[in-house]
């Protein structure tokens, strides 16, 4: 059973720029996200499309990382996100211009997310169609201040 603190956490779902930014960019403006999720003031989930995306994403030549450090980068990750499996039929989600970004709504629907954080411009498109707040970076950072 989690502690009291990791029971008010706000579930999110972090799209994999996001992701990447607070994973490879140490002095970036998202560091302060994986230092959220490694204090456990956030709940960051994850399934396997969004790791899927995230470890093809690791992988590209333009950020020169090798195996063992994108497995390190992971494990600065998963530890801390939750699990979900994702059964949530498409059709049920938003039209959305990019499918791509399905993965982040499946996500969101499936784990109960209290907010899904992009700076995705499609899912930015959607999100008056969504039940569950599609925030920015910033807006995120204002939105957990006032929780």
């Amino acid at each position: 059973m989690g502690t009291q603190a990791d029971m008010n956490a706000p579930r999110v779902v972090l799209d994999t720029h996001c992701l990447v930014s607070a994973l490879i960019f140490a002095r970036g403006s998202c560091v302060w996200i994986r230092e959220a999720w490694q204090a456990k003031r956030i709940i960051p989930l994850a399934s396997r499309d969004t790791v899927s995306e995230l470890l093809r994403v690791l992988a590209y030549p333009k950020f020169a990382l090798a195996r063992h450090e994108q497995e390190t980068l992971l494990a600065e990750f998963l530890p801390y996100a939750e699990t979900v499996t994702v059964a949530v039929p498409t059709y049920r989600l938003p039209a959305i211009r990019d499918a791509d970004d399905l993965i982040f709504l499946a996500l969101a629907e499936a784990g109960q997310a209290d907010a899904l954080i992009s700076g995705d411009a499609d899912l930015h498109a959607i999100k008056d169609r969504f039940r569950i707040p599609i925030l920015t970076i910033a807006e995120f950072a204002d939105w957990l201040q006032t929780r």
